[in-house]
C-alpha cells in the first residue's frame, strides 16, 4: 500500500504521544524583539541569536506583558526565538514543527532554513523539519509574527500612515487586536511512513452506532488496522482497510451534557504485521440535523443556552491558559449553559477537546468579522450606506483568504462531536447584491468539505428579513440583535415589541431554526439604580428578561446565546470604557446581577 490522500484536502492531526510518536512542547520563555521597520527580514535575524531581545512567555499575547504603549500598540513584525535540544533518539524519525496559532501571519525558520509561512491567526501550521534539525544538539527556532490587517486579510483592516511616520492599525471588529504566539508550539515525531489524516463520521441504526472512517497516510505500508475502544478501554469493533464502517451495538451516544467518547485507533502495518505508525482519534457518536425550524441532536430537538465568548484575559490577552479554560467551563456549568459560539475566530483545540469530553455544544466560527463597512462594534453607520464589496475593499482577494480560512477550520475541527454548526462569518454586509456573489462559493465550500453539519452566518440588524441577499444559502438563521441598547437605548417596552415583530417575520418568511447569537447591554459592575437605567446591573437583567419573554413566545427560536460571557478588551473609544462591558461576568470572572437570574432560568429544567 502506498500513499493515500484525498486530492486538495488539508491534513493536520494534532501532535500526540504514542507507541510510534513523541512530542515536545516549546512553551516557556522565548527571546522576543519588536521590528516595526521590518529590518529583521532584510538583515536575516533568524541566522543568529536574536540581538537586543527580551524574554517573552509562549503562549501569550505580547501586547500587555510590559507597561509600554509602544508594545501594546505595535504594528508590524514581532520576532520570537528559542533554542531546543533535540533528543539523539529522534535521528531517523520524521520531525515536524507545529505552531498552533500565530496572529495574524507568520514565517518560521529552523536554524538557517525557512520552513513555513502561514496566513491566518487562529489555525495551526506545520512543516517537516527533519532535514534541518541536528538530533543530539541545540537547534534554533525562529518565528516572526506579523499583526497587520489589510483588505485581503481575515479579519480585514487598514493601516493609516501618520504625518510623523507612525503606522496605526485600524480594524472593524470590536475586540482588541492582540497578537503573538497565542497557543502551544511543538516539535513532534512520526515514522517516515505515517498516518497523515483521519476523518470520522457517525450515525445510528436504531441503537447501533455507525462509525465511518477514512485514514490517509504517506509513505509505504502494507495494510491499515482499525480498532474502536469504549471509555473503559474495551475493544468494541474492528476492521481492516483505509476506509470503511464500524458498527457498535448498544452504542453510548455523545449528547449535550454527556460527553461520552470512544477512541478510534488506526495502525499502519508492514508485510510482516509489524506496526509502522498508530494514532488514536477520539470519537463521539452523534448526529446533527436541521428539520424545518428545529435543530436536532441525535434526533432530539436542542435549545442552545449560552454565550458568545472571547479568548481574552488580563495580561495574557488571547494566550491559551488551561487554568482559565477550566474555570470558564466551570462557570458555564454553574450558570446552566449548554453551549457557546467561538466568536469571532476558531478557539484553541484544547477548548474543543474539553467541550467534547464534557458534552458542551459549540458553534464554530471563522475569523471573518468586520466584513461590513456600515457597522462597527455593534454601532451602525448613521449616514448614507457605503459599499462593502469593491475591488478596493472586500474583494475577490479577501474571498480567497476567506475560503482558505474555512478549509483550515473544517480540516482542524471536523472530528469534534461538540462542533454542531459552522459559522462562516459574523455580521457581514448581507444587504448589498454583491454579498450573494461573495458568499455563494463560501457556503458551497463549507458544505463540500463537511456535508454532515449545517452551515450559517451571523446576521446583523441591517434590513428586513426579505431584504437579506444570502439567507437561502444557509441552514440556520443566526441573529445578533440589540433592541433596547444600540437601537432605542433605555426603552424596553419598544424593544420588546420591535424584537417580537422582527422575529415573527423571520419565522414566517424562512422555515429555518433561529438562534439569537448576540443580545445584551453594557453593564458597569457595581453600578446600581432603583430605576433600571442603561449601564446599571438592573438594566442588564431587565433587558435580558424582555428578550427571554419574546423567545419563549416564538417556536422558531431554538437558542439564546448572550453577548457576552465576560467583559473583554477592545480598542479604546468613547463607547468603550476599559473595554466591552456586556459580560455576565466581569473580566476577572465575578458575576453581575444578571448571572443569578440566568442561572435560575437555565437551570429551571434541570
Amino acid at each position: 500500500m502506498t500513499t493515500t490522500r484525498r486530492t486538495g484536502e488539508l491534513t493536520m492531526l494534532r501532535p500526540q504521544d504514542g507507541p510510534t510518536r513523541e512530542r515536545r512542547s516549546l512553551g516557556g520563555l522565548w527571546k522576543f524583539r519588536l521590528d516595526a521597520e521590518g529590518a529583521g527580514r532584510a538583515e536575516g535575524w533568524w541566522r543568529s541569536p536574536l540581538a537586543a531581545a527580551v524574554d517573552m512567555p509562549v503562549p501569550a499575547s505580547y501586547n500587555d506583558i510590559f507597561p509600554d504603549a509602544a508594545v501594546r500598540d505595535h504594528v508590524g513584525d514581532a520576532w520570537y526565538q528559542t533554542s531546543v535540544r533535540v533528543p539523539a533518539r529522534w535521528a531517523g524519525e520524521r520531525v515536524v514543527l507545529r505552531c498552533d496559532a500565530a496572529t495574524h501571519r507568520a514565517t518560521a525558520w529552523v536554524n538557517d532554513t525557512k520552513v513555513a509561512a502561514h496566513e491566518g491567526g487562529y489555525t495551526p501550521f506545520e512543516a517537516d523539519v527533519t532535514e534541518h534539525l541536528r538530533p543530539g544538539a541545540d537547534n534554533r527556532v525562529t518565528i516572526v509574527v506579523n499583526n497587520e490587517l489589510t483588505w485581503e486579510s481575515i479579519p480585514p483592516g487598514r493601516i493609516e500612515e501618520r504625518p510623523d511616520g507612525r503606522r496605526v492599525q485600524r480594524y472593524f471588529h470590536d475586540f482588541f487586536n492582540y497578537a503573538g504566539l497565542h497557543r502551544p508550539v511543538w516539535l513532534y515525531t512520526t515514522p517516515t511512513a505515517h498516518i497523515s489524516d483521519i476523518t470520522v463520521t457517525t450515525a445510528f441504526e436504531d441503537t447501533t452506532g455507525v462509525v465511518g472512517y477514512q485514514v490517509d497516510s504517506t509513505g509505504e505500508a502494507d495494510s491499515v488496522r482499525i480498532a474502536l475502544f469504549d471509555a473503559s478501554g474495551a475493544e468494541v469493533a474492528a476492521a481492516t482497510g483505509a476506509a470503511g464502517t464500524l458498527r457498535v451495538p448498544d452504542v453510548h451516544p455523545w449528547a449535550p451534557g454527556d460527553g461520552y467518547l470512544y477512541a478510534l485507533e488506526a495502525t499502519l502495518l508492514n508485510t510482516a504485521g509489524d506496526v509502522i505508525d498508530s494514532y488514536r482519534q477520539p470519537v463521539g457518536v452523534r448526529t446533527v440535523e436541521v428539520r424545518g425550524n428545529q435543530f436536532l441532536i441525535n434526533g432530539t430537538p436542542f435549545y442552545f443556552k449560552g454565550f458568545g465568548k472571547h479568548e481574552d484575559a488580563a495580561i495574557r490577552g488571547k494566550g491559551h491558559d488551561d487554568v482559565l479554560m477550566v474555570h470558564d467551563f466551570a462557570l458555564l456549568d454553574w450558570i446552566g449553559a449548554n453551549s457557546f459560539r467561538t466568536s469571532h475566530y476558531p478557539y484553541a483545540e484544547e477548548v474543543l477537546d474539553y467541550a467534547d469530553r464534557h458534552g458542551v455544544v459549540v458553534i464554530d466560527e471563522t475569523a471573518a468579522v468586520g466584513l461590513n463597512l456600515n457597522i462597527g462594534g455593534g454601532i451602525f453607520n448613521s449616514g448614507e450606506r457605503v459599499s462593502t464589496f469593491s475591488p478596493d475593499t472586500i474583494s475577490e482577494d479577501t474571498q480567497r483568504t476567506h475560503l482558505q480560512a474555512i478549509r483550515e477550520l473544517v480540516a482542524r475541527d471536523k472530528n469534534h462531536p461538540s462542533v454542531v454548526l459552522w459559522s462562516i462569518a459574523n455580521e457581514p454586509d448581507h444587504v448589498q447584491p454583491e454579498a450573494r456573489d461573495y458568499f455563494t462559493p463560501l457556503a458551497a465550500e463549507a458544505r463540500r468539505l463537511d456535508p454532515t453539519r449545517p452551515v450559517a452566518y451571523v446576521n446583523a440588524l441591517l434590513a428586513r428579513p426579505d431584504q437579506c441577499q444570502v439567507t437561502d444559502l444557509f441552514d440556520v438563521v443566526l441573529l445578533n440583535r440589540y433592541y433596547g441598547w444600540y437601537v432605542g437605548p433605555g426603552d424596553l417596552e419598544t424593544a420588546e415589541t420591535a424584537l417580537e415583530a422582527e422575529l415573527r417575520q423571520w419565522a414566517e418568511q424562512h422555515d429555518k431554526p433561529i438562534v439569537i447569537t448576540e443580545y445584551g447591554a453594557d453593564t458597569y459592575p457595581g453600578l446600581r439604580s432603583t430605576v433600571p437605567t442603561p449601564w446599571t446591573e438592573e438594566y442588564q437583567a431587565d433587558l435580558l428578561d424582555v428578550y427571554h419573554r419574546v423567545f419563549d413566545r416564538i417556536d422558531a427560536v431554538v437558542g439564546e446565546q448572550i453577548w457576552h460571557f465576560a467583559d473583554f478588551a477592545t480598542a479604546p473609544g468613547v463607547f468603550r470604557v476599559d473595554g466591552n462591558k456586556k459580560g455576565i461576568f466581569t473580566r476577572e470572572r465575578r458575576p453581575k446581577t444578571a448571572a443569578f437570574n440566568l442561572r435560575s432560568r437555565w437551570r429551571k429544567a434541570d
